[in-house]
């Protein structure tokens, strides 16, 4: 019989191995299409996927982010504060997730990726029922936590994946 934390894990590593196959081998332009200017970029979603789950777990662990910690928001270059995840990004805003790689996209998901097992591997069921938002009601659990943030990241692989999918037809 499979564990919370074995579940979990294997959600994480879809999104993982789907993220990784919607951003291989696409070039910049690519990755910075918009079916309208309103729309969201195979870039834009990827990233933002990437900084919630790296924001959301890493509060919940304790821990620094991979983003600032592993040097990706230097290498990526963007033109926001470090805290920024795309919540309530303006259309302009997400335009100007460009100029980064695939390679670069898929480095910071699975560092982050890692990162996310490493932590959901050691914890335990009873951990699971710790409140880490008491902002909601009722107050937010970290299983609820985690299963929101594979949540939201299955909603925007399944973007990016349609964009994909537009782009190659």
């Amino acid at each position: 019989m499979a564990s919370t934390r074995d579940l979990l894990i294997d959600a994480f590593d879809r999104i993982r191995d789907s993220t990784a196959r919607i951003v291989d081998g696409l070039s910049d332009e690519d990755l910075t299409f918009r079916a309208s200017p309103e729309a969201n970029s195979i870039a834009w979603l990827v990233w933002h996927l990437t900084r919630v789950q790296d924001d959301h777990v890493a509060d919940a662990a304790g821990t620094d982010q991979v983003w600032t910690s592993g040097g990706f928001a230097a290498q990526f270059g963007l033109p926001f504060d470090e805290d920024a995840t795309g919540y309530g990004m303006s259309p302009e805003e997400v335009g100007d997730v460009a100029g980064v790689s695939a390679e670069d996209l898929a480095s910071y998901h699975s560092a982050v990726h890692d990162r996310t097992v490493a932590y959901v591997a050691g914890l335990s069921d009873s951990e699971l029922d710790r409140v880490v938002d008491e902002g909601w009601y009722p107050p937010v659990t970290l299983a609820v936590r985690l299963v929101s943030v594979v949540s939201d990241d299955l909603q925007h692989v399944g973007q990016a994946a349609f964009v994909r999918g537009l782009l190659q037809h």
